[in-house]
């Protein structure tokens, strides 16, 4: 029977990575993550590191889901620290919810048992103003509440002035003005957006409006305490600054998408080729250099969350060549070990 001589033997030792050391977590990872979803998590973080590394190229991640509620910024701080992510497109729920964990993370409730709750407890948590999300419960009053008698103060400030911020802009300033630092309840070197802050990275929030805190926002409005509705600037203008910044990044630097989770975080941000390219009419923009996601959707009809990698060539938004790979598990469990094996711990 003949072999394909291209194939790796599943006897072969995986290379080992530069800088990583017995007992780390990288080498664990090439120790034990071999084959299947495993070993293309390995593929990749190797993959991610080679663009930034070898081609001198810039990440761009996104987040959905509920990842700052899953503590995502403890090792994502730490990637935005030692310069391996320069830009975040994320949902409105998950840069506002890395704050409240930073800001009321004593008063979180977690629900080990979460897959069990009858309605009534539910509702009983409820009447606690506790809201649920997945195992954990995010308070409303030492959370939500806490930072809108900040955030509150930024928007009617802008407001009067007929300023305009895009929303991270507006929690850089919360966070640069100190005004919540003494209700601080974790390290802040574990907090993502405190990182990015300190960096000053571009952070790209499509829907902003469907967040706790764009509702917060919507409401007042509504009652008058802020007159311009686009004091807080809008998806179409994030469409804009995204564009700005890939169209001066990508010539100079490839430029890579690492994508948690499906939803608007990571359709949003990946068509600003195809509408550089087919809508502006400009020549000569970069792919994207090279693309990962991490999802637990399975490919299904019509699912964009679960459409496999190459489905996006026939969006220009990928090249025959670019590097793809799709992890289908929790991003909860890879989403660290990736940061991990990218940073060589």
């Amino acid at each position: 029977m003949q072999t394909d001589p291209t194939a790796s033997k599943s006897t072969d030792a995986p290379t080992a990575s530069p800088g990583s050391s017995p007992g780390s977590v990288s080498a664990f990872l090439e120790r034990h993550f071999r084959h299947f979803n495993a070993a293309t998590l390995v593929e990749a973080a190797k993959a991610y590191a080679e663009l930034l590394d070898r081609d001198g190229g810039r990440m761009l991640v996104t987040l959905a889901g509920a990842m700052s509620t899953a503590e995502l910024g403890i090792s994502l701080a730490e990637m935005i620290r030692r310069g391996r992510v320069h830009a975040i497109c994320c949902t409105g729920a998950n840069l506002e919810e890395d704050l409240y964990n930073l800001v009321a993370h004593d008063f979180y409730r977690r629900i080990p048992n979460w897959r069990d709750l009858t309605p009534a407890q539910e509702q009983a948590l409820l009447d606690e103003h506790l809201n649920r999300v997945t195992d954990t419960c995010i308070p409303e009053e030492e959370a939500f509440r806490r930072l809108e008698h900040v955030i509150l103060e930024e928007w009617r400030r802008a407001d009067g002035a007929g300023e305009a911020f895009f929303p991270h802009e507006f929690l850089y300033r919360v966070l640069r003005s100190g005004s919540l630092q003494k209700h601080y309840q974790i390290d802040p070197a574990d907090s993502w957006l405190v990182a990015a802050c300190e960096a000053d990275l571009p952070i790209f929030v499509p829907g902003w409006e469907d967040s706790t805190t764009g509702n917060i926002y919507a409401a007042h409005c509504l009652r008058g305490n802020i007159g311009n509705v686009h004091t807080v600037r809008s998806g179409i203008e994030a469409m804009q600054s995204l564009a700005r910044w890939y169209t001066e990044t990508a010539p100079a630097s490839p430029v890579g998408f690492f994508q948690i989770g499906g939803g608007i975080a990571g359709d949003f941000p990946i068509c600003v080729v195809p509408m550089l390219h087919q809508d502006m009419g400009m020549e000569d923009v970069p792919l994207w250099a090279y693309f990962c996601q991490i999802s637990d959707s399975t490919t299904s009809y019509g699912s964009y969350s679960g459409a496999v990698p190459n489905e996006k060539i026939t969006w220009g938004k990928l090249g025959v060549d670019t590097p793809k790979y799709i992890i289908e598990s929790d991003a909860s469990i890879v989403a660290p070990l990736v940061f991990a094996h990218v940073l060589g711990l």
